[in-house]
């Protein structure tokens, strides 16, 4: 991509909407680019649809369309393709996906936004690419295209003109990058100030539910042990524990776990145990030691070392963060400066 060059004339962003969309997939990067040019952007926005016609969101909320995908004509800067609900049915649109393929054909930037990614993925525009999509929808997509190289925890990927993003809020993320690469980090920094949003979100997507990531396990005693450790993080999961629970040798629930969770006993359990502490961080104030204790890291320094390792941040900073206030402040919201 590339900075604005003083005295040309304003970026275009073309956002492609379908009936069933995802509301926010659409208005975040909307509302990232417009409030930019309060701030020094220039950017011109439209929304495109297959025929022109409005639609219907999944939300129930009508959206206008400034023009057809076939009215399009002219390159734009950058092309917005936001996700929905039912993006199972959309891959089987031969017209929907052509006219991603025309829209994308005619950007600078294709960018898509949560399942948004399966579209472009079954368009052919993946293949050979690295991508991102929503945290609940990561496994499905390396299934169904093989030719993608999903990053599961990446809150966005940038792989050549194509940028795809994870669930829902973090196309307003992926939008505050572009807005930073054309017009500059002021200039992202005052969007994401007035925003109330983080200009660069700490952590990536492994803060959303590893137990709800993994496919229903075939096996029964599989789907057990898996429960058992999200049922209580504390508790003794070690590797003979887990065999024990399951009533199979210890290199029979490695087996299992590698084909069926595609990582080993530990780490899977060092991930629930690391969501089940940022739960607490969130919502409680309990100390390091507590919250170590509870979650089955033992101490605050092995605590403290997990979160650097796998969310870039320690459990203070996370906490400053990301939890909102307790009772007794009025229902307001405490949060950092987001920059």
């Amino acid at each position: 991509m590339y900075h604005k060059q003083p005295g040309a004339g304003p970026l275009t962003v073309k956002v492609f909407v379908f009936p069933g969309v995802r509301l926010l997939d659409v208005t975040g990067p909307i509302e990232v680019f417009t409030s930019a040019n309060d701030w020094g952007g220039q950017y011109r926005v439209q929304v495109v649809s297959e025929d022109g016609a409005d639609v219907v969101t999944a939300a129930g909320t009508r959206l206008a369309a400034d023009l057809s995908a076939g009215d399009v004509h002219d390159t734009c800067d950058v092309l917005v393709v936001p996700g929905g609900p039912d993006w199972e049915t959309l891959v089987k649109d031969d017209a929907l996906l052509d006219a991603v393929r025309g829209l994308s054909g005619r950007a600078r930037c294709t960018a898509s936004v949560c399942t948004g990614a399966f579209l472009l993925a079954a368009a052919g525009l993946l293949d050979g690419r690295r991508a991102a999509t929503h945290w609940r929808q990561t496994r499905e997509l390396g299934l169904r295209y093989p030719s993608v190289r999903v990053e599961p925890d990446a809150i966005f990927v940038r792989d050549g003109k194509m940028m795809t993003s994870a669930g829902v809020s973090a196309g307003i993320d992926l939008s505050l990058a572009l807005v930073e690469e054309h017009y500059g980090a002021e200039v992202a920094r005052a969007v994401a100030k007035d925003m109330v949003v983080f200009m660069q979100r700490p952590g990536g997507q492994s803060q959303f539910s590893a137990r709800s990531r993994v496919a229903n396990p075939r096996q029964e005693m599989l789907r057990e042990v898996l429960d058992a450790v999200a049922e209580n993080p504390g508790g003794n999961h070690s590797l003979t524990a887990m065999a024990r629970r399951a009533g199979v040798s210890v290199r029979h629930v490695t087996r299992l776990f590698y084909e069926e969770v595609g990582t080993t006993p530990g780490r899977y359990v060092e991930q629930v145990r690391l969501e089940a502490a940022q739960a607490m961080l969130e919502t409680g104030d309990d100390p390091m030691a507590v919250v170590a204790r509870r979650t089955g890291f033992g101490s605050p320094e092995s605590l403290r070392r997990a979160f650097v390792r796998h969310l870039g941040v320690t459990p203070a900073a996370f906490r400053a963060s990301f939890r909102t206030t307790g009772p007794g402040t009025g229902g307001r919201t405490s949060t950092t400066d987001p920059s």
